[in-house]
């Protein structure tokens, strides 16, 4: 403002302004000071690591960051020891208390969490955010461990469906991103496990639990790409890239059997199997229009698929007596590497479209499996040994370098406008 007054006096002694026109200046300057004023205050309050009101002599944004990922360090490993120390203490008194005073110890952990939680949620609000994790942490022990005290019949999916609802009411009333996070976790986890359950021992459960894995993991790393919700966006891509694996793992089982007595799952169990599978993620995915149907619909053709690619081979072994005995199995083809190899490339697409680094370099993690798991299965066994680590440490050179350059031109091309390659790979990193 003093550098304005400065210039408007010198502009009002040349005759280049009048005095009307220099105080409409002076009243819109000022006006846009207080703005940029309240903005500021109101930056501060949200981004305060305790949840409380800074005033407009806070921190700078540098030295309150720092604070706020140490503290947030140190609430999980306190939350983490917590919840150990207290698993410890009633594992060890367990056998000295009678039915009523294992039913109130651990309905007063659950609820000592909790009220933790909620006279902590004023002043300090990550802490209260940690309490109310562990206590629905320590809510599904309690659940067990009340069928146990009591000897309720067993059926262990109900006990995960009632974690579920815990952690539910939890999001509804706290509205926070830990309990958020439990419940999109918990969910699925129980759909898996009645599914599991009801196809014990029969033909074909892996690879229904293995689409269901996949189906829903690509849903969880499409939906949640763009979320601002940092800890829901982190959990769940990590838990849904760890799913989405084992979902491919347990779909290349190619239908095994091992004794003639197993049967293949009942209709209504593969009916509610492809409800879960795929009617609730295309609905869900249905909020992001369009658009957000393509992936999902993807993953279910390819899951669809992949169980069908692979090929039987027979071995012959001779005993020393002259007697002689086969032995049948199964081995994922050519075509299943292709698809997973396709599928790669088309998240590293996606995740361009979405302008997610982390979706792009997941899918370049998952050509490079597939280009290693072709070399190791079809190639690496004709070579020899020697040849085959010659060809191994080409593979590995060449192939992550060109790699690498690939993934390299991919998050440069969706950084934003004018900013340097450098920043890019430091985000991607």
């Amino acid at each position: 403002m003093p550098d304005l007054e400065t210039l408007l006096n010198r502009w009002q002694s040349a005759g280049v302004l009048d005095a009307e026109a220099a105080n409409r200046i002076r009243a819109h300057e000022a006006a846009r000071a207080r703005a940029d004023k309240m903005s500021h205050q109101r930056l501060h309050q949200r981004t305060s690591p305790d949840g409380a009101i800074l005033s407009s002599g806070a921190e700078p944004q540098g030295v309150a960051a720092g604070v706020r990922w140490q503290g947030i360090t140190a609430l999980i490993l306190g939350a983490i020891l917590l919840a150990c120390g207290v698993a410890l203490f009633v594992s060890a008194h367990w056998d000295e208390l009678g039915p009523g005073a294992r039913l109130a110890l651990v309905a007063a952990v659950v609820a000592v969490f909790h009220l933790g939680g909620g006279l902590a949620r004023q002043r300090f609000r990550a802490l209260s955010t940690a309490l109310h994790a562990v206590g629905t942490l320590a809510t599904g022990a309690a659940i067990a461990l009340v069928g146990q005290i009591f000897n309720i019949q067993e059926h262990w999916p109900a006990a995960v469906l009632l974690w579920a609802v815990a952690a539910l009411a939890g999001w509804a009333l706290v509205r926070d991103q830990a309990q958020q996070t439990l419940t999109l976790l918990l969910v699925p986890a129980w759909m898996a496990s009645e599914l599991g359950y009801a196809g014990q021992d029969r033909i074909g459960t892996e690879i229904y639990l293995g689409r269901f894995l996949f189906v829903w993991a690509i849903l969880y790393l499409t939906f949640f790409a763009s979320s601002r919700r940092r800890m829901v966006q982190g959990i769940l891509f990590a838990s849904a890239a760890t799913a989405s694996v084992v979902g491919v793992v347990s779909m290349l089982s190619a239908w095994a059997s091992y004794s003639a007595e197993q049967s293949f799952l009942p209709f209504s169990v593969r009916f509610w199997a492809w409800v879960a599978i795929a009617a609730l993620p295309l609905a869900i995915a249905a909020f992001h229009g369009h658009k957000g149907l393509i992936p999902i619909t993807l993953a279910i053709g390819f899951s669809i698929a992949l169980p069908w690619c692979y090929r039987t081979t027979m071995k012959m072994y001779t005993w020393g007596n002259g007697h002689t005995s086969s032995f049948t199995y199964t081995t994922p083809n050519f075509a299943a590497q292709v698809l997973v190899a396709a599928f790669a490339v088309y998240l590293c697409w996606w995740g361009v479209r979405l302008t997610s680094r982390a979706l792009v370099n997941f899918g370049i993690v998952g050509f490079a499996t597939v280009v290693g798991w072709f070399y190791f299965s079809d190639i690496f066994d004709e070579l020899g040994r020697a040849l085959g680590l010659i060809g191994l440490g080409v593979l590995f050179l060449a192939g992550g370098w060109a790699l690498e350059k690939m993934r390299r031109r991919i998050l440069a091309g969706i950084s934003p406008a004018g900013e340097p390659v450098r920043m890019a790979e430091q985000e991607a990193q």
